[in-house]
């Protein structure tokens, strides 16, 4: 059977390195088309939710001398960790993953970074933190995804300018940047849209961490929706990989992300600089402003915030 890999970035500390990918059936239309309008849109994106992944198959990952092989989990994902003794520089490395098949020569490489030394890394949501996508109403998230194409989506106004500012944080050398993870309730099926989607809007590059990849329909009108504590244990185990740096937390009231977040400072209190959730509708949620208050009593600078301008000021004043 004709295969297809897919390759997410990796990351790395000083003793491990983390790669990500999935193998698939060779058919899969895993690839995004950027440009397609009205209904060949609206099929493209049907289309992402109707991959075929192969478990157990069999891929080995090079990097330098080291060669690991393993095997994809049920769902075709792999997500391998590699002890690494030696001196690793900071900065995107490069890497190869091979798909072992006598039938078919198959691979492609990917890269992972090892976040340069300093104090801070930053992890944001996607949906309606820096991309508008009415999560707030599923009718409207769904009609937004299925009529505008990667183009014609949008990036709250001054965001981009605000994630530069936090990449930048605490530098001097400005050849070295603050690490990036975006981590969302999105699926890896759409991990191409979000990927092409950052580097249009030339936010900063980074690791993505999504949730795991659904295969139909009905896992279609549910993207998105659920259980959100994946984002907690990707969180935690973001934090724990870094034990060095102390993190920023971007996200917004439309979901679970002040909650997660409140959750994350009260296990790792040493290890939170800064939250910053974005007010997405018309009023405060007062929920969400009691939790915003609660983490301000734990040490941490915290901001609930209409507009990235407000956000923007906050960082060059209390960061």
């Amino acid at each position: 059977m004709p295969k297809d890999l897919k390759i997410y970035r990796g990351y790395a500390n000083q003793r491990k390195i983390l790669i990500m990918g999935h193998v698939f059936e060779k058919s899969t239309p895993d690839i995004f088309k950027l440009d397609r309008k009205g209904w060949k849109h609206a099929r493209q994106v049907f289309q992402m939710f109707r991959v075929k992944t192969l478990a157990n198959i069999s891929i080995t990952i090079s990097f330098g001398n080291i060669r690991q092989t393993t095997k994809t989990l049920d769902d075709g994902h792999f997500r391998v960790m590699i002890p690494y003794e030696k001196s690793l520089s900071s900065g995107w490395h490069t890497f190869k993953v091979t798909v072992n098949d006598e039938k078919q020569t198959l691979s492609k490489k990917g890269e992972f970074i090892k976040p340069y030394p300093g104090e801070y890394g930053v992890i944001s949501d996607i949906d309606d933190t820096f991309l508008i996508s009415h999560s707030n109403s599923f009718f409207k998230k769904l009609y937004v995804m299925l009529t505008k194409n990667l183009y014609k989506r949008k990036v709250f106004t001054g965001v981009v300018n605000h994630y530069r500012e936090l990449e930048k944080l605490g530098r001097e050398d400005q050849n070295k940047h603050n690490a990036f993870f975006y981590v969302s309730s999105s699926e890896w099926n759409l991990y191409n849209f979000i990927s092409s989607f950052t580097d249009l809007h030339r936010l900063p590059k980074g690791v993505f961490q999504l949730k795991a990849i659904k295969n139909g329909l009905r896992d279609f009108i549910k993207t998105g929706r659920g259980d959100h504590q994946h984002k907690f244990y990707k969180i935690r185990h973001i934090v724990e990989f870094y034990p060095e740096l102390q993190f920023i937390l971007l996200g917004d009231d439309s979901q679970k992300d002040a909650q997660i977040y409140q959750d994350i400072i009260k296990i790792f209190p040493a290890n939170i600089y800064a939250v910053y959730i974005r007010q997405t509708n018309q009023s405060k949620k007062g929920n969400i402003k009691k939790i915003i208050e609660n983490i301000s009593t734990l040490g941490v600078q915290a901001l609930y915030f209409k507009s990235s301008k407000e956000a923007i000021e906050h960082s060059q004043n209390k960061l």
